[in-house]
């Protein structure tokens, strides 16, 4: 019988925030701070009572953004939905300010045109700053994921939910996932890349939920040659993630060998 795995407490943090977000109108202005890394910024933004969120975004979707010590900063995250606008301050590589979003009305009508017609202005931040919009709505139908809920919308913008992890994980050998599902790979980081090195080490075809298990429960590449080399070269997936379940690990298992070895003799 399939068995759904358990929301991570990534999921479960998330989906409070957005639970509560929705419950309440978030303003469309707070304050942010942030990590400047070479490739991307990781930005927390605070909602007043709401809480905080945080994502990483390139630094090349930034208009004007500059990190220097001390240096008073203006810059600017341009997406479909509206205009992010940041004030404030880095030093040490942290920076930390104010922020405030104009949405786009053009974006709205647009929405609008592909059946989504109420969404509030606090979504549309929402929806902005992980960056969905029209054009990744019609991409997502050309896969076949058409008439996505307006509940859904944004779990599949928070999680990423691409195109191009859809067709990555396509051309793996998984197509025609649930929208459920996929949200589920991107949660618990089954990328074509893990795919690859579970399949390497011998296990053909595993399924998405033995995958999801591995991922959940810390079945490694690292943790499988352990246990082969422990004494079990055999072992499957689903024994793999039971000894997980259970805190069984290849010291473990040894110790159970030279115990039966000492009471052979």
């Amino acid at each position: 019988m399939r068995t759904h795995p358990s929301p991570s407490p990534l999921l479960a943090a998330l989906l409070l925030w957005t639970l509560s977000a929705l419950a309440a109108a978030a303003p469309l202005s707070g304050t942010w701070t942030g990590k400047a890394y070479d490739d991307k910024l990781q930005l927390d933004f605070r909602f007043a009572e709401h809480g905080n969120m945080g994502l990483g975004v390139p630094r090349s979707a930034f208009q004007g953004l500059n990190t220097a010590e001390g240096a008073d900063t203006s810059f600017q995250l341009v997406r479909e939905a509206g205009t992010l606008k940041f004030q404030g301050r880095f030093s040490g590589g942290e920076g930390a300010g104010h922020y405030q979003f104009e949405p786009s009305d053009a974006w709205l009508q647009e929405m609008a045109k592909l059946g989504y017609k109420e969404i509030a202005p606090k979504e549309q931040l929402q929806l902005a700053l992980f960056d969905m919009g029209p054009a990744r709505v019609k991409a997502l139908a050309g896969l076949g994921y058409t008439n996505i809920p307006h509940d859904d919308l944004l779990e599949v913008a928070i999680f990423q939910v691409t195109p191009e992890h859809i067709l990555a994980l396509k051309a793996a050998g998984y197509d025609k996932l649930t929208l459920e599902e996929l949200v589920a790979t991107r949660i618990h980081g089954v990328t074509p890349d893990f795919i690859r090195e579970v399949k390497g080490l011998g296990f053909a075809n595993p399924t998405l939920d033995q995958l999801l298990a591995m991922r959940i429960h810390g079945v490694t590449p690292k943790f499988v040659r352990e246990i082969r080399e422990a004494g079990y070269p055999n072992v499957t997936l689903e024994q793999l993630v039971d000894m997980r379940i259970h805190s069984i690990d290849a010291n473990y298992v040894r110790s159970l060998a030279g115990n039966k070895d000492k009471g052979g003799k």
